[in-house]
């Protein structure tokens, strides 16, 4: 949707396959843009990897640029930062999303300090040890082909360090580029760097857990923005509450009852008396008489028999604090599994009338019986 977008470029470290090349290709036809995904041959931060394929990004003669981690859901108001950048700065500016935190979570993110009248980013730290300010980076930024020639300079900079250090072991690589320490904290109070921040819905996606909260604030804003999207009560359909989408390929039996927060996909099968509640169904999945889906992720083509009961346990964050943000949970405490929402892999057997509580199920598994917090291999 912003106007002049010519091309869509992911970058990772992650060996392409077919699934990834599958995805691109309905996305090409959908967006009617081209996309390509461009392999790091190592894996080289955040600012190697746009310097790495510079020439790829700048070729069609780019004025300016996205860059957007994509671990994080948002709003994504890139046009507001496109007029934001006009009315601030010159054309050479450059300029980061932000929002704002509470001060303990503030410590876990980039934090920003700013000019209160132009928005100048002033001072920025990467995950701070005290508190430093409560605006925080959302990985989200609008560069200008201005940016290569920073981080251009701290390529040198590590190569010359690489050089002057022959003693070290040969695995760090000049190349290896950390856009947040390595550039934004030398641009900042360099008249330079912006900040646009915003007041729409941001979360980090750095868990399983998490994407259940994004779905959450996905399918909201989709109440604010596509309503025609969502799931309605109607006659011969099936029991809705709150927000819920349905693939159209779906079929739910009339006597199911779903949501809030439920996003069920491709080809999925619902059965008579099934209750799902805060889960995502990925396509394919049958769900069969009667079972209760709670605070899951069900991968595709998972099967759940009669009378069976998955659960989990949510990781939201503090719904009495604004500024809250999800907390990435570390998988284990004190040696135990964390209690965390239940996730089953793709092609995983359910039995009929077994409990799977708090419980990760790798793809391809037939269970027999029922787990508590388990990690079944």
């Amino acid at each position: 949707q912003v106007p002049g977008m010519k091309e869509i470029l992911l970058m990772g470290f992650y060996q392409p396959h077919e699934a990834l090349s599958r995805f691109l290709v309905s996305a090409q036809q959908e967006f009617k843009i081209p996309i390509r995904y461009l392999q790091e041959y190592a894996a080289l931060g955040t600012g190697g990897g746009i310097y790495h394929f510079r020439d790829q990004i700048l070729s069609g003669g780019a004025e300016a640029f996205f860059v957007l981690n994509a671990d994080v859901c948002s709003e994504f108001p890139l046009q507001e930062m496109l007029e934001f950048r006009q009315q601030h700065g010159d054309a050479h500016s450059f300029v980061i999303l932000g929002t704002t935190a509470n001060r303990t979570q503030a410590l876990n993110y980039g934090c920003i300090v700013a000019n209160a009248d132009t928005q100048e980013v002033q001072h920025y730290v990467e995950k701070p040890s005290t508190f430093v300010s409560e605006i925080i980076n959302c990985g989200i930024y609008l560069f200008t082909p201005a940016i290569f020639q920073h981080i251009g300079e701290v390529f040198q900079r590590n190569q010359q360090e690489l050089v002057l250090e022959e003693s070290s072991n040969g695995w760090q690589r000049a190349e290896v580029i950390r856009l947040e320490q390595d550039v934004f904290t030398a641009l900042a109070g360099s008249g330079k760097l912006y900040v646009y921040k915003t007041d729409g819905f941001w979360s980090q996606i750095k868990s399983a857990g998490s994407a259940i909260y994004a779905s959450r604030l996905y399918l909201n804003q989709y109440s604010k923005s596509h309503p025609e999207r969502l799931a309605q009560n109607k006659p011969g359909g099936p029991i809705i509450r709150g927000n819920v989408y349905i693939h159209p390929t779906a079929s739910i039996d009339s006597t199911a009852v779903l949501g809030p927060n439920v996003s069920i996909g491709e080809g999925v099968t619902v059965g008579a008396g099934v209750r799902v509640r805060e889960s995502i169904v990925l396509h394919g999945a049958s769900l069969h008489d009667h079972t209760c889906v709670l605070n899951t992720i069900v991968g595709w083509d998972s099967t759940i028999g009669r009378w069976a009961r998955v659960e989990g346990t949510p990781s939201d964050p503090n719904p009495n604090d604004p500024y809250a943000k999800i907390d990435s949970e570390t998988l284990f405490r004190d040696g135990r599994l964390t209690p965390s929402i239940t996730i089953l892999g793709c092609s995983v057997t359910i039995p009929a009338e077994v409990v799977i509580l708090n419980s990760i199920v790798l793809p391809h598994k037939e269970l027999s019986r029922s787990y508590k917090n388990q990690i079944i291999l």
